[in-house]
């Protein structure tokens, strides 16, 4: 284990999946780790894996009070040094047809993915102009290029990749890098449960007539989804990985892509903007369906 330090660092959502690699990795490589977790029982469990200066703090970033509190906790300690990187990771994934998405659950997604991610950002960004430090976002795959049944997450990592942007932009004259992280589907179990929770609730719920109409394609396309999360997609540690280069790299590049081969995200982007639309979504569906063993 590595005890030099090597800077603070923030990392939301890191109860369970690549947040709490992530944390857990960073603190091993002699950073010190400021870990947000929503419950006290979380908190134990990441403290008790630990292998580093790892300190959890209770932080759901969709209460102000909480952030407020966790920003003063870590200003306290930081002091002068301030704070090396946030790392935004916290999110939910909504997913399903838009049309059957109730609109209280679509505020939800924006409220964590979106909204959540800007207020953590302006409440620790004092301290990350006083170290001249890094901001780095968790966005996706899908904020690049969308999916049918998770417009919502596409939609928010799209806002995640604009926002990125503009606070680059923005921050410049300050010293700070703001960097996105886009990873594919990642393995985790826990995250494959919740999606196959959700879309079985969401297509027991449908109407008759919704369901002829998305039922079979929903079906099929989310149980892709479920088997990326239990054994197909990117280990998380593969793109904790790519985070720890981001915080190390002297000049770090603005987007770093995660994806099982170099060329899986070029060859896909080319397919979508060569080939017509319904086309693409249609061999889409039959390359699950043979892949699932359903043809």
């Amino acid at each position: 284990m590595n005890n030099t330090n090597k800077g603070t660092v923030v990392i939301t959502g890191t109860s369970t999946g690549l947040g709490r690699v992530t944390a857990l990795l960073l603190a091993k490589q002699g950073y010190r780790v400021f870990a947000g977790v929503r419950t006290e029982k979380d908190a134990h469990s990441l403290k008790q894996a630990a292998s580093g200066n790892l300190t959890p703090i209770i932080m759901d970033i969709t209460k102000a009070e909480e952030i407020k509190s966790a920003s003063e906790f870590v200003s306290l300690a930081v002091g002068d040094e301030g704070l090396f990187a946030l790392i935004n990771n916290a999110v939910v994934a909504v997913d399903g047809p838009l049309e059957c998405i109730p609109i209280d659950d679509i505020r939800w997604n924006f409220e964590v993915n979106v909204i959540g991610q800007i207020a953590v950002t302006q409440a620790f960004l004092p301290m990350i102009r006083q170290a001249k430090g890094r901001i780095i976002n968790i966005s996706a795959i899908c904020g690049r290029l969308a999916l049918p049944y998770r417009s919502l997450l596409s939609a928010s990592k799209f806002a995640i990749e604009a926002i990125t942007d503009s606070l680059r932009m923005e921050l410049s004259s300050s010293g700070i890098e703001v960097i996105s992280i886009l990873p594919g589907g990642i393995v985790t179990p826990e995250q494959a449960n919740k999606v196959e929770a959700s879309y079985q609730e969401t297509l027991a719920n449908m109407l008759p007539e919704t369901k002829a109409i998305y039922g079979k394609n929903y079906k099929i396309y989310m149980q892709g989804a479920v088997e990326d999360n239990r054994s197909t997609g990117l280990p998380p540690e593969k793109v904790a990985n790519t985070i720890l280069e981001a915080l190390e790299a002297r000049k770090p590049k603005r987007q770093y892509f995660v994806t099982q081969s170099s060329w899986e995200l070029r060859l896909y982007a080319l397919y979508k903007r060569l080939v017509p639309h319904q086309y693409f979504y249609d061999n889409l569906y039959k390359d699950m369906q043979k892949g699932m063993g359903f043809d």
